[in-house]
């Protein structure tokens, strides 16, 4: 059996680094050569020199970030194999967004996978998750907690069915707000989306990779003063906290925390990150001899397999 490297990947004050290949994945500062699993701006920023990522990231980056996004492109479709400083890589569907990916790195044998974000929920919007067998498993522990279990996302859309009044629905600009159209109008055909200037060029990029099977306009204020009910204002964070005194709409937000329903009208659990259930499962198919775990505390998962697997804190 192959040695697995416990310094394959190491946190740097850049963020995560192999000294193999010598890249980073999803660098929180610029660096020479950066592996982006997808283009939400905790994982995906600009100025790096070479940039190895999928089509759909890198045309979602340069809509945020423009022409200074990146040095260089190196852009490679699912599954196609790629080498970066002796390390074999290449891109597996995370199920998370439009073109995001897990990262799978093979070096002297051994297979290293790196989740990025992902879901295993459907989602009309976006490639389903795929999942390999690997070595070790880093995986996101956003909401890696016994407790936490996200609802069907059909009975927690449906709460918008019959509210009897406009909408100002706060999601984030990138990912959830092209979900939730989608859902807004498979689900509730009888509302009217209406979506933010900000939000709208996200939307044209995942047309281009043909999501088109939806209904949506541009904010119109004379479109919505004129109903009194029917209509859904889809706006990013920003913009939902600064209309706290909005009248004649109710007040909801897209999200798998809890402390982001508080305030509300209704409470909208829409999570496009893995619970605890869905983190056990993926581990189960991908039957790692190691887990190593970031983004959320993996204390819940260090002591679940306990004595029968290493698992480390990245």
């Amino acid at each position: 059996m192959d040695h697995i490297l416990e310094d394959f990947l190491v946190m740097t004050e850049q963020g995560i680094y192999c000294s193999y290949g010598d890249f980073y994945i999803d660098a929180r500062h610029p660096v020479h050569t950066c592996l982006i699993s997808h283009a939400h701006g905790d994982h995906a920023i600009a100025g790096h020199g070479n940039v190895y990522c999928t089509p759909p990231t890198k045309d979602l980056m340069q809509v945020r970030y423009g022409k200074k996004t990146a040095g260089q492109f190196a852009c490679y479709e699912y599954g196609n194999v790629f080498t970066v400083g002796g390390v074999e890589v290449y891109f597996l569907s995370a199920g998370h967004m439009l073109g995001s990916s897990q990262i799978m790195m093979v070096y002297k044998g051994v297979k290293y996978l790196y989740t990025g974000d992902y879901k295993l929920q459907p989602d009309a919007t976006c490639m389903p998750i795929v999942l390999e067998k690997a070595d070790v498993l880093i995986t996101e522990s956003t909401f890696a907690h016994p407790d936490t279990t996200h609802p069907p996302v059909e009975a927690e859309i449906a709460k918008l069915r019959d509210v009897g009044f406009n909408i100002l629905l706060g999601t984030y600009a990138l990912g959830k707000a092209q979900r939730l159209t989608q859902l807004i109008n498979a689900h509730c055909p009888q509302l009217e989306v209406f979506v933010h200037h900000r939000i709208a060029p996200f939307h044209q990029v995942y047309e281009q990779y043909g999501v088109r099977d939806w209904q949506y306009k541009l904010y119109n204020r004379k479109a919505l003063k004129e109903k009194s009910a029917g209509a859904v204002y889809m706006v990013p964070p920003m913009t939902f906290n600064s209309y706290i005194r909005a009248k004649n709409v109710i007040r909801v937000f897209a999200s798998g925390w809890s402390h982001l329903q508080r305030g509300n009208a209704l409470s909208l659990y829409i999570s496009d990150h893995v619970d605890w259930h869905d983190i056990l499962y993926t581990i189960s198919q991908v039957a790692p001899r190691q887990l190593w775990t970031l983004h959320g505390n993996g204390n819940h998962l260090k002591k679940h397999f306990d004595e029968k697997m290493l698992v480390k804190a990245l």
